[in-house]
């Protein structure tokens, strides 16, 4: 009879987990679940997990073709007192705000201008987008002749104009070189912004335009008060991307100046493969990109209380 009376209520209580279960499978934000697993998988593997091995990398002694041992924080310790790590430092900060700074102002202007209506604005748009898709190799050669010391098309073009007696050193002097290498990541990096910015400007409603207009708003107002507003959350993103690409750029500065003239150009990004991969010294190598990660954490940190701040102001939940 006891058996006869628990078997009910065993049989509702595997209903109900029935039940729950049923629920489970056909929630949206489980099945999201499992739709993102294998992004998360492929994101911890080649992503979370060599962070955490140059992190540890950088605490050892390693070396290429020898395993190395805890040192605890003399790596770090080194490189406070190492004056190449710091010239790196001030290289990467300066080449980062520079070029970014530029590409943010002509890649807004172009943006406005391309979203204007003109005769063949898909080709012009398409041709703004030429050196975002040339492999960055490529272009890094094609500024190295341009900028070459012998045979730059500037130096001949201004000595046959009669401004100069003599070939500009670009390549060979500190100065010439930092703006060359920043002048080539420009040229790279505005159409990536520009098409972004152009994307947005698409999605602003012309009436707000007309009836700006109408009130008799003149352009700068028009962008001070409309434009720029609806654009900033865009801003925001493109330019993380943007600080964040410029700031680890490597190809561009060692396919055209390996560091040069005397680390004038060294970018921690290249010291720390110059380090690491030539000079065989895997734990400082791995020290020095590590040493990146705060600088990157603040570029993502800004962009992210900007955005915040900007939800609160206009009285948006952060829901």
């Amino acid at each position: 009879m006891a058996d006869l009376a628990l078997a009910p209520q065993h049989a509702k209580r595997e209903i109900r987990e029935a039940t729950a279960w049923d629920q489970l499978k056909h929630n949206r934000n489980f099945l999201g679940f499992w739709f993102m697993l294998p992004a998360m998988a492929f994101l911890i593997f080649f992503l979370a997990y060599p962070l955490g091995l140059g992190i540890w990398l950088s605490f050892t002694d390693t070396r290429i073709g020898r395993l190395g041992h805890f040192i605890g924080t003399e790596n770090y310790e080194w490189l406070w007192d190492d004056a190449i790590f710091w010239l790196s430092v001030f290289n990467t900060l300066l080449y980062t705000f520079v070029a970014s700074a530029f590409k943010f102002a002509i890649g807004l202007y172009l943006a406005l201008l391309l979203n204007e209506n003109m005769p063949f604005k898909a080709l012009l748009r398409a041709a703004v987008l030429i050196p975002f898709i040339v492999p960055t190799v490529l272009s890094a050669l094609a500024f190295w002749w341009i900028f070459d010391s012998q045979f730059s098309i500037i130096s001949w073009s201004l000595k046959h104009l009669g401004l100069i007696t003599q070939n500009i050193n670009f390549l060979g002097d500190t100065t010439w070189a930092r703006i060359c290498v920043i002048f080539a990541n420009i040229w790279r990096g505005v159409p990536f912004v520009a098409i972004t910015l152009l994307a947005g400007l698409q999605t602003v409603q012309p009436s707000l335009y007309e009836a700006a207009t109408l009130d008799g708003a003149t352009s700068w107002q028009r962008f001070r008060h409309i434009t720029y507003p609806l654009l900033t959350p865009i801003i925001a993103v493109v330019m993380t991307f943007s600080v964040l690409f410029t700031f680890t750029d490597f190809q561009l500065i060692w396919a055209m100046t390996r560091g040069g003239p005397v680390n004038a150009t060294h970018l921690m990004a290249t010291l720390s493969y110059q380090r690491a991969i030539i000079a065989g010294q895997l734990g400082e190598g791995a020290a020095i990109s590590s040493a990146m990660i705060p600088f990157l954490l603040a570029a993502i940190m800004i962009s992210w209380f900007g955005l915040q701040r900007r939800k609160w102001q206009q009285g948006e939940s952060n829901d």
